[in-house]
């Protein structure tokens, strides 16, 4: 029963109705017993006892249960008196705990008086014992705030102003901070209206914490106004800004008021979307007198808005707005998204605060997968996630708080390519109930930290039902309950536990198993998407768990907040010449909408911007930072805490411009001025005009003339000489009478109108003219105009005079100077309309222009306006490039455009028209002519003008050397090929690898490479220094088996190299590779370095010897012959690790297969020689054979011995037809062997044996011999050295004899060799390297030729020879046998050697010794 019993029971008895006193239950307990003992020993004995007693059966048992009721009615009536002894104690033992609770209390109470007594020498919270009071003063005054201060450790004392710490360093002068004995002062000095403000004093030490305000309010002194107005200008005002986010920006105006007062001062007051700032870490306000000022510190997208500034007089207020553009900083990660912003603590409990915010506008790409929540303890830096998996709603309650700290928190917004930035932070927020905050004590504001004080506790009562519960929120992620608190529920805190079941269930499940929630809200996590819950809660206290409460409506798990529809149309509309006005539909049942997001894109492009970072809630947004004369197009997007809505259809494509006017009151043009007469004929007058200086807000469509009769002074009616608008600034007034006189006036118009009237011209006759001289030019233009030169255009004069203008010239004055200082600037008339002036900086000038025909020279033109000399700010001149495709282009920018600026391109300052050579493009201020097919037939000055400017115009001349630089350039960038040092390769490493490489010349680190073998991708190594690239294959396998192919590109420029590795050549590299794994495998252990192989000794002795390398002491060798193993004489070598076996006396008995097996524990290796029919047996017969014959033939060849004289001395010489190094050949003297000496020397020259003696003497005089040994027996040759011979010998020493010499066969092969860096040449004779001597000559010259020379060949140069060329990328090598032949007998006797055996040669070099 216990199991099912009340948690609270298991710990009252008094609740146990079947146990009252365990003092009962053990006498019962023991009356059962000693009642069932007595009846067992009565039953059994009942005969015996009966004579015994004298009583009878009946009467017996009537006593014995007479006394047994006594028995238990004792039993039982003692039982009942101690359960009541038991209740009496119960109640004495709570008398006495409520006596020594009441005791303690006591206690502690005298303690902490006597605390109080002595509290300087004892720890302690700071206390106020005087606390600053609040003051007001008027402007300019000073004020101290002042309060006193106790505690132990001595408390930190710190001021603030509007929760905002004061610094006395960073304002001197300003704020005086004192602290003497515990008394702690603040002075204000000069004080201004913005020091009316809340002051808090905090002190705080190890025990706590405490804070008390004062308040400062400073009055400004206000004159009378005796009917003063005062009026305020704002200039100098700021305009739309943009910045980035964690950038610094400041907003200023100048502010004028008149009449200015000194003691008067405005109030100053910014507003954001018209929400007041106040001062903060993040916006500073600065009031300098005549000047307002706001700095964001740090800018974040919560800054982006509206900002206006308000100066309040007595006599009113003036504003100025503009609005302010934060953009979002670069993403750590490519294509992440932006920072989320606006992070709110919207609700704040014990067990969790709920953090929302609004999604970024920037996704990076890629739709936004989720955010992290991260919180971070006020007063420390350690930042941790709240939650593991990202959330989508812009809403997330954060648990796992202590309560009663105060917590700040950021918001990251998360996408397949990353993070964002962490959004700006939270204010903070306190894990606490708000009904527990009306008990907090102060808050330190560097720790958070809140101190509650504790109720004391009392006797509990089982709480009742928690009332209302209800679902407050869902969504996928989390459900969140809240609750009323119970209204039974005794003195003390209640918490709760929630529990949940499936609909349609009567399982209930606790979700808080372990601790209980304190506060009448909950979220609930980790709950089935989809699934329909409902739920309960049970309060519950020290007394126990209550009833749990009526539970909810099933709540199926899911948003219950929709993502808003996507707006309706969008409509943008012309604005100014950067901004654009969008207006779109609403979304429609949209629920708790957050705002609009708006984008833009240059038409065609598909590349969207946002236009605001942060969201709108009007339907109506000015889009600035457009580029002037672009086309964009626009889309919306809606946002609430669910997500973004799809985007908008997009609107129709505006050019961004400005509207009629751009903002001028009087948008129609100026009227135009200097009006003059070009060709007068008998009925018509030719007119000319200059262009007005204003324009108005568009360009001037045309021009219409007037006219009017002057008679006798006396000006008449104005006519009009056009119906229709003229676009040039001529104009020939017909239908007019001769020999009157006339006045014009001429009106511009443009879109918004036509404008007022020029002044009334001169008064002209309508005459002939007859003049042989041609007319003025006219329409003069000043382009390009530097501080040292400017290009001056004009037209042709309308009258001709009698033959054409074949010239021009220019004239040119200072613009103060008189007339007469007109002088010519080009001495010969120049058949061009257009010329090149150079000029002085900083004068200024005016220009005319005369025509001359073959009559002479005709009137100048009317005098342009002055010209300054000067190179104005931000002049850009033409530009010429050529792209990376070699597109050859003139470029040309302007950053001082409007809306209605054009960009003109001409040719020899001729307006292009025809697109076939030249390709004009434009772009916000820039603007680009592409050559189509450049040729000299686009040589010339290439000009640009941009209209609606103060003049912007550059040029360029393009020659004919210029163009085929040009041309150079664009054919290199049009096919860039990156160069080669070496193409691909391979080569075999160590284990069987295999090494694909190629080296480029040079590749920057921007290069790229790619690898394909098969249409698969391989990864390898690029080392872009050494321009390097190479693959490393572990193996070759069949399927390897095609072409491999490396790609570079380095920005345009590519390059690829291709190496075929099919059918043989594959099957080659693939045999190596695998048999250089193997061999890497058995090099491991021991294994033959060279090979088993035989060699014959000079007694004609057979050796079978071998290498062995990588051995141990315990390495053994073994010998096999057919099988059978032989016992060696010789033991393993392990410092040469050279085995050998001899045999003697070689014959046909001792073929067979040979066999070395070298091993220990690492592995074993063998090695195998056949000397059989079919094996090397015959080769080695021969070869015994050969050194036989040698040996026999050498010595029988031998001439006699004879004596020459020579410079040096004496010398005995020999001739053989054979000579061979193993012939054993020895001098004697006086048959004795002779000791050579420096003066006694021996040697062998081609064929012929010496002996020299040098300086000879009589000691030297007598028998000398040589002798032959060919290993069984000996041949000798003898000369006497004396007498007449020696006296002969003697003689021609001394005059100088000379000796002859044979001329013997020599041998020479060369071969070419390639290879960067130059390869190493090693020359190999029998598989050992060869060193270049007298007789084997070996030569490498200029790092290609490689030759190898046998000066003398003789029979031992027999064999197989090997040159190895080898570099870093790669080993070759090429393979050659020599062999000699004898002629006659030797032939002969060598086919005797084994009768009807075939003695094949192979690839080698034959040589016939004569």
């Amino acid at each position: 029963m216990s199991g099912s019993m009340p948690f609270y029971q298991k710990h009252h008895r008094h609740y146990d109705r079947n146990y009252r006193s365990r003092e009962t239950e053990s006498a019962v307990s023991q009356y059962q017993q000693t009642s069932s003992r007595y009846s067992a020993r009565s039953s059994s004995s009942t005969q015996g006892k009966e004579f015994a007693s004298g009583l009878s059966d009946t009467e017996d048992m009537r006593a014995k249960e007479t006394a047994g009721y006594l028995a238990r009615r004792d039993l039982f009536t003692s039982g009942v008196e101690m359960e009541r002894m038991e209740q009496k104690s119960r109640r004495t033992v709570m008398r006495e705990s409520a006596e020594r609770i009441s005791l303690t209390k006591r206690i502690h109470e005298n303690e902490e008086y006597h605390k109080r007594l002595n509290e300087d020498s004892l720890m302690h919270p700071p206390e106020f014992v005087i606390k600053p009071r609040s003051h007001t003063v008027w402007e300019k005054q000073s004020v101290r705030l002042h309060c006193t201060v106790s505690g132990w450790p001595e408390p930190r004392v710190v001021w603030y102003k509007n929760n905002v710490s004061i610094d006395p360093m960073s304002n001197p002068g300003k704020y005086k901070v004192e602290s003497s004995y515990s008394v702690h002062s603040l002075e204000i000095n000069r004080c201004d209206f913005d020091d009316t403000a809340q002051y808090r004093v905090s002190a705080m030490n190890s025990k706590g914490e405490l804070s008390a305000i004062a308040s400062v309010v400073v009055k400004r002194c206000f004159l009378p106004s005796y009917g003063i107005t005062f009026e305020t200008h704002i200039v100098e005002k700021f305009g739309v800004s943009f910045g980035n986010e964690g950038e610094t920006l400041s907003l200023g105006c100048s502010v004028i008021i008149y009449p200015s007062l000194q003691r008067f001062q405005p109030e100053i007051e910014w507003y954001r979307d018209d929400k007041l700032l106040v001062p903060s870490k993040w916006v500073q306000v600065h009031w300098s007198g005549d000047r307002a000022t706001l700095t964001l510190t740090h800018l974040n997208k919560e800054d982006e808005g509206l900002y206006t500034l308000r100066v309040i007089t007595k006599s009113g207020y003036e504003t100025h707005s503009a609005y302010v553009f934060v953009r979002d900083s670069d993403a750590e990660v490519a294509g992440a998204p932006g920072a989320p912003l606006d992070v709110y603590c919207q609700e704040a409990n014990k067990d969790y605060v709920i953090v929302t915010w609004k999604q970024p506008a920037v996704d990076g790409g890629n739709s936004i997968l989720g955010y992290f929540v991260d919180r971070c303890e006020v007063g420390t830096t350690h930042w941790s996630q709240c939650n593991d998996t990202p959330v989508k709603f812009a809403r997330f309650p954060v648990t796992g708080l202590v309560e009663g700290r105060s917590y700040v928190f950021r918001v990251r917004a998360v996408n397949k390519c990353g993070m964002s930035h962490p959004s700006r932070v939270s204010e903070p927020a306190v894990a606490m109930d708000p009904a527990d905050r009306a008990r907090k004590g102060a808050s330190a504001p560097w720790t958070g930290q809140i101190i509650v004080t504790e109720e004391e506790p009392v006797e509990g009562v089982v709480p009742g039902k928690p009332r209302d519960l209800m679902v407050t929120e869902s969504t996928k992620t989390y459900v969140v309950l809240s609750w009323k608190p119970p209204g039974e529920k005794g003195h003390e805190g209640v918490m709760y536990y929630v529990e949940k079941c499936v609909s349609g269930t009567d399982s209930w499940q606790r979700v808080n198993t372990e601790i209980p929630v304190k506060s009448p809200r909950f979220a609930l996590f980790d709950l089935a998407e989809g699934k329909s819950y409902c739920f309960r809660v049970r309060c519950c206290n020290s007394a126990g768990v209550g009833e749990p409460s009526d539970p909810t409506e099933a709540t199926v798990v899911g948003d219950k907040l929709d993502i808003p529809s996507a707006p309706g149309r969008v409509i943008p509309t012309r604005n100014t010449d950067t901004s654009v006005v969008v207006a779109w539909e609403a979304s429609r049942d949209a629920k708790d909408l957050v705002g609009y997001y708006i984008e833009n894109s240059v038409a065609g492009s598909n590349v969207w911007e946002p236009c605001n970072n942060k969201p709108v809630k009007a339907t109506r947004f000015i889009c600035h930072g457009l580029t002037t004369g672009e086309k964009y197009v626009f889309r919306v997007r809606a946002v609430n805490a669910a997500g973004i809505s799809e985007f908008s259809q997009e609107s129709e494509a505006i050019e961004v411009k400005a509207a009629i006017g751009g903002g001028i009151p009087h948008a129609s043009p100026a009227p135009p001025f200097g009006i003059t007469v070009l060709e007068s004929v008998r009925d018509s007058m030719v007119l000319g005009w200059k262009q007005p200086t204003f324009i108005g807000g568009a360009d001037i469509v045309g021009y219409f003339v007037d006219y009017r009769e002057v008679i006798d002074g006396v000006p008449g009616k104005w006519h009009e000489a056009n119906i229709k608008a003229v676009s040039d600034r001529a104009y020939r007034v017909s239908e007019l009478k001769e020999n009157r006189l006339y006045q014009f006036q001429v009106r511009a118009a443009n879109m918004a109108g036509v404008g007022i009237p020029s002044l009334p011209s001169a008064t002209f006759k309508c005459e002939e003219w007859t003049i042989a001289v041609p007319g003025p030019p006219h329409d003069l233009q000043v382009l390009e105009v530097r501080k040292d030169s400017l290009v001056l255009l004009w037209k042709a004069p309308v009258y001709q005079g009698r033959d054409a203008v074949n010239g021009y010239y220019v004239d040119i004055k200072e613009a103060d100077a008189d007339f007469e200082t007109w002088r010519g600037v080009n001495e010969k008339a120049t058949s061009k309309k257009y010329m090149k002036v150079d000029l002085k900086d900083g004068v200024s000038y005016v220009f005319r222009v005369r025509a001359q025909n073959k009559a002479g020279v005709g009137k100048a033109s009317e005098p342009t306006e002055p010209v300054l000399a000067e190179t104005k700010p931000g002049t850009k001149e033409l530009v010429v490039e050529v792209d990376d495709d070699g597109v050859i282009s003139l470029n040309f920018e302007c950053e001082n455009l409007n809306a209605e600026s054009k960009f003109v391109w001409s040719k020899n300052y001729e307006e292009i028209t025809d697109s076939a050579r030249l390709t004009m493009e434009t772009k916000g201020n820039k603007s680009k002519a592409t050559f189509n097919a450049p040729s000299e037939d686009d040589l010339g000055i290439y000009s640009c003008i941009i209209t609606h400017t103060d003049g912007a115009s550059a040029s360029y001349n393009l020659t004919e050397e210029g163009l085929k630089e040009l041309l150079k350039v664009s054919h290199d960038h049009k096919f860039p090929i990156i160069p080669l040092k070496s193409e691909l390769a391979v080569e075999l490493l160590e284990k069987g690898r295999v090494r694909f490489w190629l080296q480029a010349e040079k590749i920057s680190a921007s290069g790229k490479k790619i690898f394909f073998y098969l249409f698969q991708k391989y990864k390898m190594n690029f080392d872009k220094n050494t321009g390097i690239i190479e693959m490393f294959m572990e193996s070759l396998q069949k399927e390897d088996e095609g072409t491999f192919t490396f790609q570079l590109q380095d920005g345009k420029a590519t390059n690829q190299s291709s190496l075929v590795l099919i059918g043989d050549v594959f099957k080659q590299l693939q045999k190596e590779s695998e048999f250089q794994r193997k061999e890497w495998h058995r090099k491991q252990g021991p294994h033959f370095v060279e090979y088993l192989n035989y060699e014959v000794t000079s007694e004609c002795i057979v050796r079978l010897k071998c290498k062995v390398g990588n051995i141990r002491k315990e390495t053994v060798a073994l010998w096999y012959k057919d099988g059978r193993e032989i016992k060696a004489n010789e033991k393993l070598d392990f410092s040469e690790g050279v085995l050998s076996l001899e045999i003697a006396q070689i014959s046909k008995k001792d073929a067979g297969v040979y066999e070395v097996i070298v091993k220990d524990d690492r592995g074993t290796d063998k090695s195998t020689l056949n000397l059989t029919d079919q094996g090397d047996l015959l080769s080695l017969l021969k070869s015994c054979f050969v050194f036989m014959m040698l040996c026999v033939s050498t010595a029988n060849s031998s001439t006699p011995l004879k004596i020459q004289s020579s410079e040096q001395g004496i010398r005995l010489y020999t001739f053989v037809n054979y000579y061979n190094d193993e012939l054993h050949v020895t001098w004697h003297h006086k048959e004795a062997a002779i000791a050579f000496t420096d003066r006694i020397t021996s040697g062998v020259v081609g064929e012929q044996l010496w002996l020299q003696i040098s300086e000879p003497t009589e000691k030297d005089k007598g028998k000398y011999a040589i002798e032959f040994f060919d290993g069984k027996g000996g041949l000798k040759r003898t000369v006497e050295l004396s007498g007449q011979a020696y006296d002969d010998a003697f003689e021609g020493k001394v005059l100088g004899g000379k000796y002859h010499t044979h001329n013997f066969i020599a041998l020479n092969l060369t071969c070419n060799i390639s290879g960067d860096p130059v390869p190493e040449v090693t020359w190999l004779k029998n598989e050992r390297e060869m060193v270049s001597d007298d007789h084997y000559i070996l030569k490498f010259e200029s790092g290609k030729f490689a030759s190898f020379t046998i000066t003398t060949v003789n029979t031992n140069d027999s064999g197989k020879y090997s040159i190895l060329v080898k570099n870093k990328y790669g080993t070759e090598s090429g393979d050659f046998t020599v062999i000699t032949e004898w002629q006659h007998g030797a032939k002969k006797m060598l086919k005797e050697v084994d009768e009807g055996k075939i003695l094949v040669l192979v690839q080698s070099f034959i040589i016939a010794l004569q």
